[in-house]
């Protein structure tokens, strides 16, 4: 196998064709099957769907919850912010120890609190319960999402990762639309226990299946998977590995440091560093203000929609799902395309470096190649933000706010799988830290934005309000525009700063 690549790059020249990459590249960089890589590909993002549903199966609770524990509904929706606080910060801690020790220890320590931090809420009868367990229950499950995107750049090269990331995120947008759904059902027909009781047994069903069959996947702990991890991580797709390659007699590929198995405190100064990054910063705050005009608008419509379709709580939940399956269709649509545009500009880049980009993005555009999808999609996710307000505004039949909330999700959904693969394409070896960055920024930003929508709307009225919203996210493109013109001199620039330090540390 070795030969054959050789051969390709003496062909060549100094130049290796990326548009069609060989399968040796590919098994270079993951040794997990394809049937395998799908496997964990659908863990992920079942683990993604967790973290949204959980914010947004409460929303059809609140007033009995309010009425109930017999508190105000301003201190239930207390509860809202502090969950969306601890969705940003959790991931600081969580993701850098998933990059040294390991992604499923990580998943397992979380997933342990959360279903406990749910069986307490199902039980629990006061508000200081309520809301320090829901804080418990963000900082289990928010983790998720940036324990996906590194599970991504684990087992998946840069010509593959965009469609990864698109199947990851689509669980991850799926939980805002189905959410309020399944807690509308639970909420009128069970009472609002049992959507805590729910979300227990759910993830118990996911942790035990994690427990058995998902692999550790993470390239400082297994290399490319090809290196066993320690037995009390093991698990039987690793097991199955081992034993596979004990009996044909091949030995592991022994490409992470002996220190890899070392457990060390989580450095949330990783994550706060990326956040100060000159490329990094206007992504995050790019992606953060579009996801601020998407919480916005979830934020605002059951008020809206019960005073002026007079909906109940489920049928309010049931008009989430136009959002739903736009967000779904653009993450899985989108993701192919990135792949595309990689491939096309990766066979026309004449410049290409000696090896495969696929492995090593030095002196590769990712930031054109990812960023030119996002272009098209903020605008049209923008402008249906825009038609929104003014749709609320005029009061039309429910069926044009709904056909808009479709083409939102089309556009938003899109926007954010371009940029949370760039990321990952930033930061291939901290994925996770990358995305707790985007985690931290977003989450803050949008507890703002949510708790300023009702007195924007008061102020502005509908149409304005989300004429405002639009323009400001529409206002990111620019942003972004810098990101493509100068992002790769910040890139270099970055990666020549940790050679200088690893040489340093290495004297």
């Amino acid at each position: 196998m070795i030969p054959l690549h050789n051969s390709v790059e003496k062909a060549e020249g100094n130049v290796v064709l990326v548009h069609a990459p060989t399968r040796v590249s590919e098994v270079e960089y993951s040794a997990f099957s394809k049937a395998q890589k799908r496997y964990i590909v659908f863990c992920t993002s079942w683990a993604g769907f967790f973290s949204p549903t959980s914010s947004q199966i409460y929303y059809p609770a609140l007033n009995t919850l309010a009425y109930d524990l017999h508190v105000s509904s301003g201190l239930i929706n207390l509860t809202l912010m502090s969950y969306m606080i601890f969705q940003g910060l959790s991931p600081m801690f969580v993701g850098d120890f998933a990059d040294k020790a390991g992604r499923r220890l990580a998943y397992i320590g979380c997933f342990i609190l959360y279903i406990a931090a749910n069986i307490g809420l199902a039980l629990q009868n006061n508000y200081v319960a309520l809301f320090i367990l829901r804080c418990l229950q963000s900082a289990g499950i928010s983790t998720t999402i940036a324990l996906g995107s590194g599970v991504v750049s684990d087992i998946a090269s840069a010509a593959e990762r965009g469609s990864y990331m698109g199947f990851v995120t689509a669980g991850t947008l799926l939980g805002p639309s189905v959410g309020p759904v399944i807690g509308g059902l639970l909420a009128q027909y069970l009472g609002w226990r049992a959507i805590f009781w729910f979300l227990a047994i759910f993830a118990g069903t996911f942790t035990v299946q994690l427990l058995l069959f998902f692999p550790e996947t993470a390239r400082k702990v297994v290399g490319n998977g090809s290196i066993p991890p320690p037995t009390w991580n093991l698990s039987l797709i690793n097991c199955y590995q081992t034993r596979s390659r004990r009996a044909e007699g091949q030995e592991a590929d022994n490409n992470t440091p002996e220190e890899r198995h070392r457990i060390t405190f989580p450095n949330p100064l990783r994550t706060l560093s990326i956040v100060f990054q000159k490329d990094t910063s206007l992504i995050l705050l790019s992606n953060a203000i579009l996801f601020a005009g998407f919480y916005d608008v979830s934020a605002s419509i059951p008020a809206i929609y019960q005073d002026l379709y007079s909906l109940n709580d489920l049928q309010v939940g049931l008009c989430y799902i136009p959002f739903g399956l736009g967000a779904t269709i653009a993450s899985i649509i989108s993701g192919k395309l990135l792949d595309y545009n990689y491939r096309r500009l990766a066979g026309r880049r004449l410049g290409a470096p000696s090896h495969n980009p696929s492995r090593d993005l030095k002196g590769f555009p990712i930031e054109k190649a990812r960023l030119q999808l996002a272009f098209p999609l903020l605008t049209l996710g923008s402008l249906t933000v825009v038609a929104f307000g003014w749709a609320l505004h005029f009061g039309v039949h429910l069926a044009a706010p709904t056909t808009i909330l479709f083409a939102m999700g089309l556009g938003l959904t899109g926007a954010f799988t371009t940029v949370s693969t760039l990321l990952v394409d930033l930061y291939p070896g901290n994925a996770s830290a990358a995305t707790a960055s985007n985690n931290f920024v977003r989450c803050l930003l949008g507890a703002g934005a949510t708790a300023l929508i009702d007195p924007m709307l008061n102020a502005m009225g509908r149409g304005w309000c989300f004429t405002l919203i639009g323009f400001v996210m529409l206002g990111t493109a620019p942003l972004l525009g810098i990101v493509v013109r100068f992002g790769p001199r910040w890139r270099q620039e970055r990666l020549g700063r940790s050679e200088i330090d690893a040489h340093g540390h290495g004297r």
